[in-house]
């Protein structure tokens, strides 16, 4: 009865239990008189055993696609997490106000955890020029110390999705053209954004480069 129930669609269900109200016969006895209906030509134990594979197949669907998603977010995971053979670097570009005063700050640190930090005032300009200028001078310190990997983290979106661009915005261009060049010169460079509260220490010296 259990599976019988289970293989019946929600609308013989509801007809079983009105044919079983109004007739007084069982329930089961009612709902294989439903799905001898709905079977047609068939026979009722061909429609149940269509619906069992037809069961079968969903929820073998359903196990591979959360098997799949298991997966996938498992290799993001692996790809965000840190290499340690990797250099790391942060950057961010202030601006008081916008457009302003630009503060430049970066932060490069080795596989072995020697940090450099960057910090300047790079005269006056508007956010995004301050955020690449800061990219720029986190690359060009990369440089210098020709890494063979390099994860560079900020959290402009802008900047982040124009330099990886063939086309970006017109007002970038000088900026997004010295940054390429930059990336082009460096072994393996990668590009993440993060939310500003991980970006601390880089906006940090950016704001300080503001006030020299």
């Amino acid at each position: 009865m259990k599976e019988l129930f289970e293989l019946a669609y929600k609308k013989e269900r509801a007809a079983g239990r009105r044919l079983a109200d109004e007739t007084g016969v069982a329930l089961e006895a009612a709902l294989r008189q439903v799905m001898q209906q709905s079977a047609g030509q068939q026979s009722l134990e061909q429609l149940i055993a269509r619906r069992r594979d037809e069961r079968q197949r969903i929820a073998h669907g359903i196990a591979e696609r959360r098997q799949r998603k298991v997966e996938t977010r498992a290799a993001q995971l692996r790809a965000q997490a840190p290499d340690p053979a990797a250099w790391l670097a942060w950057f961010d570009g202030a601006t008081h106000p916008n457009p302003g005063r630009m503060g430049i700050g970066g932060v490069l640190r080795s596989p072995s955890g020697a940090t450099t930090e960057i910090s300047f005032h790079a005269g006056d300009g508007d956010s995004s020029e301050a955020e690449y200028r800061a990219l720029i001078a986190v690359l060009e310190a990369a440089l210098a110390m020709r890494p063979a990997k390099l994860v560079i983290h900020g959290d402009s979106r802008v900047v982040i999705d124009d330099v990886q661009s063939q086309r970006g915005a017109v007002a970038l261009t000088t900026w997004r053209a010295r940054a390429q060049d930059l990336i082009a010169q460096l072994a393996d460079v990668t590009l993440r954004w993060i939310p500003r509260a991980k970006n601390a220490a880089a906006d940090a010296l950016s704001q300080q480069a503001v006030r020299m």
